[in-house]
């Protein structure tokens, strides 16, 4: 009993259950009425599904003996933690975790509480037990195998799925697929830089014709990348750490919508795709000057492919299937609205872009609300029932993000190419210098809240949606990313203040670089990898904080080793 209490003790740390708020003085208040029978009868063999929508969360990883070299004890299962419930109080009808077997059922519930220097508490007649860093105490209650074992550490009737068990200092199951895919990455990436810019070509810089560097196109990007490649994650750890009603604040926007609505975070990849547009008016100008618009069109075409081809690798991962490769995402977006936002920035002058961006507006609305959707009708901006799903669930193969539809689908590519359009529009702004830079931040200014405005009005009839990325979506997002070009080009250009802004320019230099590796390193570093077992053993309930910070340190240095090597991977 002693051997499973101490591997019980073991678990709790590996599995990350040290990710709580505050520690506080412990009063637990138990239902006395409540027995194991009631518990029984309302958690076991119930689906997981059911619990999920009451913030239990699983982790990747199935946990038996082996786990810490104990095989013949049993096994655990499948964990599944509610954060929030981790408190003073013991509730029988609210565990802190469920034990789940490979059909995603309730086989068992993991009670945990705070520890003080008090006899242990109880649960139907059975003690807690100390964990190691002698913050918490916990008990695992079964509904599997023999009735001596329902309150063991470990249940000999539970085993995991061949592949899926985590061994500690061992990788398996899915562990091995994470990191064939960071190499595989880290290998192509590397290489694609090497051979596409060992150094940053003159016609990618983005310059004014007098000369001058704008640092501010690089900052931006970088600042926007910079949420995707950690930054986020600190502030969603912090936020675990602390009540501070700011902090609170900044977790909610550090978060997408689930469909209808926006939120800071919603804004990163149209910001992103924004940039794309701003950047290609100044490298395309000066490769048309320099080598003609048949290079250009070449140039176009192959750096398009070249990133949909990454996209589509980095989307899919080490897939067992043809089945498997998901052929829509976020880089393939990306190379969608660069070759076609490209092809006709070199084609079409820019009275003539801006009724190609109003038709694509205007054409999805009308498309979106008047043409029917099969059993359903027009009009409907429902998920999974309006026509961007619909045409998705018809005609997009293979893989997708959302079961049967796509984020970054067929049809909701296009009002992306008009997001990219109203970045081409603000680099021939910065580009024309017959305006001032005081013209020019008043401009953008202008426009930022032109667009915002018109989009919200816009969005009474056609709601802001990223999923598919709706017109009053493209119009409120284009605001916002012309506000903070405003404001990068008004502090950075303007009045030269250029220091703070380095760690972004490193990452924005680099940005498609940073996407890929942040993503490829997150896979098994963050998210119940190593780096965060290792510092949630450390530090306990901060240990979330310090792995997302080191992670996001990680990046930067990254970031700044290929800044100053002159590594560029960019389109």
């Amino acid at each position: 009993m002693a051997i499973r209490t101490k591997i019980l003790n073991s678990w709790f740390n590996a599995c990350g259950l040290s990710l709580i708020l505050a520690v506080f003085t412990f009063s637990p208040a138990m239902a006395q009425e409540t027995t194991y029978d009631d518990v029984a009868a309302i958690f076991a063999w119930t689906p997981f599904a059911e619990w999920e929508a009451a913030g239990y969360e699983k982790l990747p990883f199935c946990y038996d003996g082996s786990t810490h070299g104990h095989p013949e004890l049993g096994g655990l299962g499948f964990a599944a933690v509610n954060v929030p419930l981790v408190d003073d109080t013991i509730g029988p009808l609210e565990p802190e975790g469920l034990w789940l077997d490979a059909e995603d059922q309730v086989i068992g519930l993991a009670y945990m509480v705070p520890s003080r220097e008090t006899d242990p508490p109880e649960l139907f007649g059975h003690d807690f037990g100390p964990t190691p860093d002698e913050d918490y105490l916990g008990l695992n209650v079964w509904f599997v195998g023999a009735l001596d074992d329902r309150f063991e550490s470990y249940n000999p009737a539970v085993t995991c799925p061949e592949g899926t068990a985590y061994v500690a200092g061992i990788l398996t199951g899915s562990q091995p697929k994470a990191i064939l895919r960071t190499l595989v990455l880290l290998i192509l990436t590397t290489g694609a830089a090497l051979l596409v810019n060992t150094t940053r070509p003159k016609d990618d810089v983005s310059v004014l014709a007098k000369g001058r560097r704008l640092i501010s196109i690089d900052a931006l990007r970088g600042f926007d990348m910079f949420w995707i490649a950690g930054g986020t994650g600190i502030i969603q750890a912090l936020s675990k750490t602390t009540n501070v009603d700011l902090v609170r604040v900044l977790d909610v926007q550090f978060a997408h919508k689930d469909w209808e609505g926006a939120t800071f975070y919603d804004l990163i990849f149209p910001l992103f795709v924004f940039i794309v547009g701003v950047s290609l008016v100044f490298s395309l100008s000066r490769h048309v000057e320099k080598n003609g618009k048949s290079a250009a069109y070449k140039r176009i075409i192959v750096r398009s492919i070249f990133l949909f081809v990454i996209g589509v690798i980095f989307s899919s991962g080490p897939v067992t299937s043809f089945e498997g490769i998901r052929l829509m995402g976020v880089l393939q977006r990306i190379a969608l609205c660069y070759l076609f936002a490209g092809l006709l920035f070199c084609t079409l002058k820019p009275r003539d872009l801006a009724i190609v961006c109003a038709a694509l507006l205007f054409g999805y609305w009308a498309l979106m609300t008047f043409v029917p959707v099969p059993g359903v009708g027009a009009g409907n901006f429902q998920e999974g029932t309006n026509l961007a799903n619909y045409i998705d669930q018809q005609y997009l193969p293979l893989t997708k993000y959302d079961g049967d539809h796509d984020p970054e689908g067929l049809l909701s590519t296009l009002p992306a190419i008009a997001t990219c359009l109203l970045g081409v529009f603000a680099g021939f702004l910065l580009k024309n210098n017959s305006f001032s830079d005081k013209k020019k931040v008043g401009l953008l200014l202008g426009c930022g809240v032109v667009g915002i405005l018109l989009g919200f009005l816009w969005g009474l009839q056609f709601p802001l949606i990223k999923k598919i990325w709706t017109s009053s979506y493209v119009l409120v997002t284009g605001g916002y990313s012309c506000l903070l070009l405003a404001v990068f080009y008004q502090t950075i250009e303007v009045w030269g203040r250029r220091k703070w802004a380095s760690p972004f320019v490193w990452i924005g230099a680099n940005s498609i670089m940073t996407y890929l590796v942040s993503g490829a390193l997150a896979a098994f570093l963050l998210n119940g990898g190593l780096l965060d077992l290792s510092m949630n053993t450390v530090f306990g309930i901060y240990g979330e904080l310090v792995s997302s910070v080191v992670f996001t340190g990680l990046i930067l240095l990254i970031a700044y080793l290929l800044y100053r090597r002159k590594l560029f991977l960019r389109i």
